[in-house]
Parts: structure tokens; sequence; C-alpha cells
């Protein structure tokens, strides 16, 4: 029958003392999976927290849950792991204040995704961002259509910061609110100005197809030129 504050299971779990070394290796290899593999994951996963915060977060919480609730882990090999972690996170944040690159690997870098009333394609592709997801981030900022926005911005947390058109300036763009945005057709029922629903590019189409002098798809939405109601 097992005695309570047993010191040797208590601190080391019966481990040799040479376990600590195996100890420090495991929290390196584990630190570095979570990096990577929030990292491949993207900013989204990670809303509001940075991927390295929320690698610190994770890292920490296991290691200080865990010889909470178990008795087979020893309170020294957690101790270390926390050592270790502190280390690789000043060892990192020193990094990333030394290297602009490093920096831009661990922490990401802001990505223009809307510039002039037009999505940047290569943005968007980078971030591997649903178009539905980001319509509906615009549409709680009561944005109806994409002619109202000057330039949006993805963050390294993942929120979207959006800089908006004064009223005088509103222009013709794509529509995002569902009912409209879901009428798009690759067949221009009438002469107007309409928005090309892959890249946002505005024209003047006539009856018929056509294709965007942008990004040369062929299928448009009307586009609309409504203030914002704030």
């Amino acid at each position: 029958m097992k005695q309570i504050f047993e010191w040797d299971r208590l601190f080391f779990n019966s481990l040799p003392e040479t376990f600590i070394l195996e100890v420090i290796f495991r929290s390196t290899v584990m630190f570095t999976i979570l990096l990577l593999t929030l990292k491949l994951a993207g900013k989204r996963g990670v809303k509001q927290l940075s991927i390295f915060e929320t690698v610190i977060i994770i890292a920490l919480g296991s290691a200080a849950g865990d010889p909470m609730f178990y008795e087979d882990v020893g309170i020294v090999p957690a101790a270390i792991v926390f050592t270790v972690i502190i280390i690789l996170y000043r060892t990192v944040t020193w990094l990333t204040g030394k290297s602009k690159k490093f920096e831009e690997f661990i922490e990401g870098k802001t990505e223009c995704l809307i510039n002039d009333g037009k999505f940047s394609i290569s943005s968007f592709r980078k971030e591997s961002l649903a178009q539905d997801e980001f319509f509906a981030e615009l549409r709680i900022k009561s944005i109806e259509h994409l002619g109202q926005v000057k330039h949006a911005f993805i963050e390294t947390s993942g929120e979207i910061s959006v800089f908006y058109y004064p009223d005088e300036k509103v222009k013709h763009g794509l529509p995002i609110l569902p009912s409209l945005f879901n009428a798009k057709s690759k067949f221009i029922p009438a002469d107007g100005i309409y928005a090309c629903s892959f890249c946002g590019h505005t024209q003047e189409v006539t009856i018929g197809t056509a294709n965007c002098e942008i990004c040369k798809k062929d299928e448009w939405v009307e586009a609309i030129n409504t203030k914002r109601i704030t």
C-alpha cells in the first residue's frame, strides 16, 4: 500500500536523477513540435493570441497540470520542464529581437487582404483564409460591400483590421451579403457595373458574358455602392 508523502516518489517518482537529461530533451522536442504545428495551423487557428504565446500556454499548462493530479508524475521533472520552457522562451524572444526574418517566421506578419476595395489574391493564398469566413468577419463590422473598404489587414494575432472609405468616397464594390453574393452568375442580365466574385474588381459590362480585366474569371455579382450604417 502506497503511503502519502513518500518523498522519493513525490519528487522523482523513483526515477534516477539522470532522467532529468531525458526530461530536458523531451521538453525541447515537444516545444519545437508545438511551435511548428501551430505555425502550420495558421493565424486563424490561434486567433487573438500569437502562435508563440499559445505554445507557451499549452506547454506550461500541461507541465503544471500533470503533477497536480497524477501520482506517477514527479514534481522535479515537471519543474525541469518549466525551466527548459522558460529558457527556450527567453532564447526565442532574444532571437526575434535580433532577426527580422526569424520574428516573421515565429509570429508571422501582417498581410493586406483588401486594397482599394479589391482582394489581394496572393495574401489570401498565403493565409489559407476561406472567403466565407472573411466575409463573416466583415459583416460583423457592418460592411455590406467591398467598395466601403479602403484597406483590410489580417494581423499576426489573426484579427481583421479594417480602414474605411469616408461616405463621400464609397465606390461600387462586391456585395458580401449572402442574398446578393449568392446571386452571382456567369451571364450578365443587364448593362451596368458588376463586381468579379473572385477578386472583387468592378467594371462596366454589357449583357452576355465577360471576363474580369484583372483575374480573367467570368463570374459576376451586380455591384452596389451603399454607404455604411453605423
